[in-house]
């Protein structure tokens, strides 16, 4: 058996679907006993780093390691940006590199990197599955990919998380008893599966308010009555006038790579951290109990032995005069026609066409904050953002993934025209491998968001503007089918014909960013009276 016929096996013994990428000279045999397989479908891409996307969020919404293969140099190092993105994001993701004969070489240093070592900074060392999941690398020298060898694959180990001690537990709950006001923060580390069903029944038996960060979105319903909005921006948001509210903060699956939901104080609200792994402790954030072990179980013991919303002695007066202000503040221009496309509106109409279980996949950008804080998901993972990396050129790869693991059902990419630019060519794998996606780009003929802080600062309006190709022609090209925006009246068919008629799909909506200085400048001060 060839070392590479070896490595595959192991591959499908490990539960591997799918490799995605682009093989090279030095990824031959790895090709070859890759087309031998039955149970592992390549999917062939344009560029490396789509097919790093898309190999993370396999992993995000799976569970299970996407693995993504690449050649040497130039292709390893076009791995990178995704390699961040994995590993910051928490998505299990492994990448396969090539290169050249490690025990002899024709050709000198041509086209050789230390791939091993660049790798080093930005992934895991070993178990990308493992909490906290990420990123992690092989390197497969093509002379060892053709070496022989009698060994066979060692069988996938079954393991648990470790759950919660008791006396943990039992801590969390005397906080929690013993709190006036407290609220739930649900953050990236508590987006995994059974948390959901969890959450939902404890905060069901508690009564206790419940805010998200952008990668927590849709842990819980968010149309819940005891929703509280998402911590979208960093400070001055309802969401932190109900946070202030509180004097405990339960902080589920909290994670430093997203922008603080709030900062700890001395004689501040305490902390109570509820995580896979031990808090990073600084000087704004000093939990007073920490929680560690698998969330999911932990959230159901507390659960078992928590007081009722009847029997504590509980008051969300405050937080619950937040919510009337955020709710209402929320739905502010969401019926506004004009066109181009007001923000808000174009959110309303997206949530308007996705059922509970629609997906949308975003990019980076400005419009990532109003999705976030506007958009309420139903379900988990079912909005896909980044909140860590926040990487542009992610939402098409994103959505693709994201259709192979659902592909019944409704999934669309969200994308400012700057973004979509970075990995357009993956519009072609999409139509090669006879995907259902829609693609809807926010096109404002620059890079929106950069421009808005360049504003914000007071600088010139200088050098973040360009031209477009004719989106609906480029799409066209490639084999999809265009939509073209030209009113706010023609929004919802578009969307409805995109989400229900096979093939890729693509829109291109002109908005109008005129104000997004609202969501910097969310006017709460009026309402500190009554907050």
């Amino acid at each position: 058996t060839k070392a590479s016929d070896l490595f595959i096996e192991c591959l499908e013994a490990e539960g591997c679907e799918y490799v995605f990428g682009i093989p090279g000279e030095e990824n031959l045999d790895f090709l070859d006993s890759l087309s031998r397989s039955k149970k592992i479908k390549l999917v062939l891409t344009r560029h490396e780093q789509g097919a790093g996307f898309m190999a993370s969020v396999y992993g995000r919404l799976t569970g299970k390691t996407g693995v993504c293969v690449s050649t040497l140099g130039p292709g390893a190092t076009n791995f990178t940006t995704a390699a961040a993105y994995a590993q910051l994001g928490g998505m299990p993701m492994m990448m396969i590199t090539g290169q050249k004969p490690v025990k002899k070489s024709k050709q000198g240093r041509f086209q050789i990197l230390d791939v091993v070592e660049m790798m080093k900074p930005i992934t895991k060392y070993r178990v990308a599955e493992e909490e906290k999941p990420g990123a992690v690398h092989i390197e497969l020298p093509e002379d060892i990919a053709d070496e022989q060898t009698d060994e066979r694959p060692i069988p996938a180990s079954s393991a648990r998380r470790p759950v919660a001690e008791t006396k943990a537990i039992a801590l969390a709950l005397e906080k929690l008893h013993n709190a006036k006001s407290p609220i739930i923060i649900i953050g990236a580390g508590g987006n995994r599966k059974m948390t959901s069903k969890m959450l939902t029944e404890f905060i069901d038996k508690t009564g206790i308010p419940f805010v998200t960060t952008q990668l927590g979105k849709g842990v819980v319903d968010e149309r819940h009555p005891l929703f509280m909005g998402c911590a979208a921006l960093s400070a001055d948001d309802y969401v932190h006038r109900a946070i202030e509210a509180s004097d405990l903060i339960l902080n589920i699956g909290h994670d430093v790579i997203e922008k603080p939901p709030f900062f700890m104080q001395a004689g501040g609200a305490e902390v109570v951290h509820i995580s896979y792994n031990t808090a990073e402790v600084d000087p704004v954030y000093f939990p007073q109990v920490e929680v560690i072990g698998d969330v999911g179980n932990a959230i159901w013991q507390m659960k078992n032995d928590v007081k009722t919303s009847e029997e504590a002695d509980w008051d969300f007066s405050r937080m619950m005069a937040v919510r009337e202000y955020h709710d209402a503040n929320i739905v502010e221009g969401s019926d506004d026609m004009r066109f181009p496309c007001y923000p808000q509106h174009v959110v309303k109409l997206v949530r308007d066409a996705l059922p509970d279980d629609g997906m949308i996949c975003l990019d980076n950008g400005v419009y990532k904050i109003w999705f976030a804080r506007n958009y309420r998901a139903h379900q988990p993972n079912t909005v896909l953002l980044d909140n860590a990396l926040a990487t542009m050129g992610a939402g098409l790869p994103s959505a693709m993934a994201a259709h192979m693991v659902y592909p019944d059902r409704k999934v669309m990419a969200i994308c400012g025209d700057g973004g979509f630019m970075m990995n357009s060519q993956e519009l072609e794998t999409a139509v090669r491998e006879k995907m259902n996606i829609a693609v809807l780009i926010l096109n404002d003929n620059s890079y929106g968001m950069i421009r808005w802080k360049q504003a914000n600062m007071g600088f010139d309006d200088w050098g973040l503007q360009y031209g477009n190709p004719d989106f609906v022609k480029y799409v066209e090209s490639y084999g999809g089918i265009g939509h073209r925006v030209e009113s706010a009246e023609a929004l919802p068919g578009i969307l409805e014909t995109a989400l229900s008629t096979p093939g890729v799909h693509l829109i291109d909506c002109p908005v109008d960013y005129v104000d997004n200085d609202q969501i910097l400048n969310v006017d709460i001060k009026k309402h500190s009276a009554s907050i």
